[in-house]
């Protein structure tokens, strides 16, 4: 991480020195190099920041209902709900209505598999039918690759309002199709968002789709109808841009020069498109060329000294970030690997006992179902506090993923390991842990081996999942050992 973060204070450096020289390279250049190095500074630099911009808003503002469709989908009641007969049709209507009220959607939807009943938050719409042209995209979204897709419908249970839907795949819990969840936004709402954006950024922004088709454009702007490929000027580029993920460009249009910025917003399937007429620019940088070279120098000494500070200052967040699981607290499964590989190395230099303990937290998902995900989280912390406060800082603690905790124990032969593993064990089921106003009872079911000579961090690893399998299949609640396969004993000095 320090070396990814002194790279790029390099590569800002190496730009900003770049810049300034081509701003004095320009005041010595004709009208022409200026015109050109202002082009560039549009096109390779403003737009794309705006872009990015956008993009952070469209994640905000259109993404959001392909997250609460996703959610939908992989939700256990619906799934339940479905498999069990589709009984109570107000339970799932009253479902969508929360779903819709929560996220603020302008409509919510499920069709079942089973039943072909469209259910809507006001009830059963109506029962799709390959023979009703209205309901060709359910038959096309049955038979997809993907898990979504995108379109532009009129929603038949808002008086054909014309409508982006999100329509998601829901598969039962062996994968076997179920019916189609989603959401939808009015289209009229979306392109609202976007005449937002142009007023925010002051760029004319619009979707196209991967084939070419302008899709969506904001209020009062300029906006562009049908095909890029037919949009003089545009059109000479068309293929281009549409074969590259993101990129910037430049067009003329009669009468005036364009700027482009292009980048596919993978989440939709679309490209985002910001554009900049470059005349007023340009007739601006002939009378004030001096001035605004002037100031661009001084932004550019601003923005590098506000670089170097902010990465410094930052410098150690973002380490902290990249290593630590934000809910424990703990160390994340990337750090812990390196640890465990320099570990195995120092194994390896010197064979002191190295134990490995895999502690998973029995009945989680129980947990979950019956208290709720806060209390979940709750418990993982508990847990946490308690490995923490049982180890010592020259152990390696961390959270391995979900419920599951690795800990590395130095200088700890499999008597010691073991029976520090069985004390953690009772100090957790010996007390309940208070979560969200709920009593939960928690036990952990624990997996250990030792490090032998010849294993690596994944062989020792693999030892202790097969322990703490063992441990499950024993009934939980319980430590299970799987030792080393080595005949060899290793040294066994007392923890300190």
């Amino acid at each position: 991480m320090v070396e990814r973060l002194y790279g790029k204070r390099s590569i800002i450096l190496w730009l900003s020195l770049l810049l300034a020289l081509g701003f004095l390279v320009t005041t010595l250049a004709s009208y022409q190099v200026s015109r050109a190095a202002i082009r560039e500074s549009i096109a390779g630099r403003e737009l794309p920041l705006t872009a990015d911009n956008i993009y952070s808003e469209i994640q905000k503002d259109l993404i959001r209902p392909v997250l609460v469709s996703s959610t939908m989908a992989s939700d256990t009641f619906l799934r339940d709900w479905v498999l069990h007969g589709e009984q109570d049709v107000e339970r799932m209507t009253r479902y969508l209505a929360e779903v819709k009220e929560r996220y603020g959607a302008f409509t919510t939807f499920f069709v079942s598999e089973r039943s072909g009943h469209y259910y809507h938050p006001s009830g059963i719409v109506k029962k799709v039918s390959r023979e009703d042209p209205r309901d060709a995209w359910y038959f096309r979204v049955r038979s997809l690759a993907s898990a979504y897709e995108i379109n532009v419908d009129p929603d038949q249970a808002n008086r054909d309002a014309l409508t982006i839907f999100v329509n998601y795949r829901v598969l039962d819990y062996q994968g076997r199709f179920i019916g189609v969840a989603g959401v939808g936004l009015t289209v009229e709402a979306v392109r609202s968002l976007i005449g937002d954006y142009q007023q925010r950024f002051q760029r004319n922004v619009y979707f196209v789709s991967r084939q070419g088709k302008i899709l969506l454009f904001g209020k009062h702007s300029e906006s562009k109808e049908g095909d890029v490929r037919q949009v003089p000027g545009l059109r000479d580029i068309a293929d281009q841009v549409l074969a590259a993920p993101s990129g910037s460009y430049a067009y003329a249009a009669p009468g005036h020069e364009h700027l482009l910025s292009a980048r596919l917003v993978p989440e939709l399937d679309w490209y985002l498109f910001v554009e900049k007429s470059a005349d007023e620019d340009l007739a601006r940088v002939r009378r004030t060329l001096y001035v605004n070279l002037a100031i661009a120098a001084g932004i550019t000494l601003v923005i590098l000294l506000l670089a170097n500070l902010t990465l410094d200052r930052y410098q150690g967040r973002l380490e902290e970030m990249a290593t630590t699981d934000h809910l424990t607290g703990l160390l994340n499964r990337q750090a812990s690997e390196l640890l465990f590989e320099q570990a195995a190395r120092e194994f390896k230099r010197r064979p002191t006992p190295l134990a490995v303990l895999l502690l998973d937290i029995d009945h989680f998902k129980a947990i979950n179902d019956r208290h709720g995900h806060l209390a979940g989280d709750r418990v993982l912390e508990a847990a946490a506090r308690l490995l923490r406060g049982s180890v010592r800082e020259a152990d390696v603690l961390c959270r391995w993923g979900g419920e599951e905790f690795l800990v590395l124990l130095k200088g700890c032969d499999a008597t010691c390991a073991g029976t520090l593993a069985e004390k953690l064990r009772q100090a957790m089921a010996a007390a309940p842990i208070v979560a969200e106003g709920s009593e939960v009872a928690v036990t952990l079911s624990v997996g250990m081996t030792s490090y032998g000579p010849s294993d690596t961090p994944d062989s020792a690893l693999a030892r202790a999942d097969e322990a703490l399998y063992a441990a499950k299949e024993g009934g939980r609640n319980r430590v299970c050992v799987v030792p080393v396969p080595a005949a060899a004993p290793a040294p066994t000095p007392a923890r300190s």
